[in-house]
């Protein structure tokens, strides 16, 4: 049995926490929160020992990997901190709120010799795991074109301060609209060369943005757009459309995936479950279950987190210059 310790022992913690329950091979050795209430709370509900302080977790023998889902300004210096206390990380998204950062995380962890995998949960989702699938077959031809959004309420229950600032990494496209880019870039399967993109506070009084939408061209030649939405008042939209040299493809979390052939669309089979967040989740924690225990590749890996928060920087600064902006290192 592998132990796990949760740091950030919150909402999407305790999501985590139910995942890890319905796996064999893990359990939850022990979680980490600052509000003493709150952390006892978690662990009456999903067992373990608690502590306040992440350094106590750290030093807990049972605990031999750790899930990491506070906020994204402190994701570097527990990352850093779990690897060089031997432990196995999974890092939620972002992996950090800069490429920087990112790169200290990778340098710790390969230093250590242990496994980083960063969680971005869309890797792990039926839908677009379905059209990850059809594209890889090859009988689509090559993805040319893709659009990929998030609307969605900004100000849920679970919103801190800390989300709303640029200094702890706050804003709707790292925190949620990260999702839509992820899932493009995975689902393109080529490098992103450069963005243009324009961002702001739209709907609501804060410092980082509620909304954003990225232009990117891809090493292949292929484009696509991302909108980043966080409403005030509103309904959800969660999808996106590919377009490859003989097909289309449309990815809808709350329906499947369609394939698109001579002006009609066909549902594919099997690409829609109900809940698939927790489904997914269950998925991610198998897959670095077998990472550790069989010391196989985790399938998204510290490489991939820091291309993602490259393309997210690009974007600030193509905001900033009002310019398309060129990504560092890519092809």
């Amino acid at each position: 049995m592998i132990g796990i310790g949760i740091i950030g022992a919150g909402d999407f913690g305790a999501a985590h926490a139910r995942a890890i329950k319905q796996l064999q091979g893990l359990h939850l050795v022990a979680s980490c929160r600052g509000n003493n209430d709150a952390l006892a709370a978690f662990t009456s509900e999903h067992g373990g020992r608690g502590y306040t302080d992440w350094r106590k977790l750290l030093d807990d023998k049972e605990v031999e990997a750790v899930l990491i889902a506070s906020p994204h300004h402190l994701h570097a210096e527990m990352a850093i901190g779990a690897a060089n206390a031997g432990k196995h990380v999974m890092l939620e998204k972002p992996m950090a709120p800069t490429a920087a950062a990112c790169d200290a995380i990778n340098a710790a962890v390969a230093a250590a010799g242990v496994k980083l995998m960063v969680a971005h949960l869309m890797h792990f989702a039926l839908p677009c795991m379905a059209a990850r699938q059809m594209v890889e077959q090859g009988t689509l031809g090559r993805p040319l074109v893709g659009s990929s959004w998030i609307i969605k309420l900004w100000m849920e229950h679970n919103r801190s301060d800390w989300h709303l600032r640029k200094v702890t990494g706050g804003g709707m496209l790292l925190t949620a609209g990260i999702h839509a880019l992820d899932r493009l870039v995975w689902l393109m399967d080529d490098d992103v060369v450069s963005v243009s993109a324009m961002l702001g506070a739209m709907s609501h009084d804060q410092e980082a943005d509620d909304t954003a939408l990225l232009g990117l061209r891809f090493a292949g030649g292929g484009l696509g757009q991302v909108q980043s939405v966080g409403y005030r008042n509103g309904a959800a939209g969660y999808a996106m459309d590919l377009v490859c040299e003989q097909a289309t493809l449309r990815i809808d979390m709350d329906r499947g995936t369609m394939l698109g052939r001579d002006t009609a669309w066909t549902d594919l089979p099997g690409s829609f479950e109900p809940n698939w967040m927790h489904a997914a989740l269950v998925r991610e924690w198998s897959a670095m279950r077998d990472a550790i225990a069989d010391d196989k590749p985790v399938p998204v890996d510290g490489a991939y987190g820091r291309k993602i928060i490259g393309i997210i920087e690009a974007a600030f600064a193509s905001n900033e210059t009002r310019r398309e902006h060129e990504i560092a290192g890519a092809p």
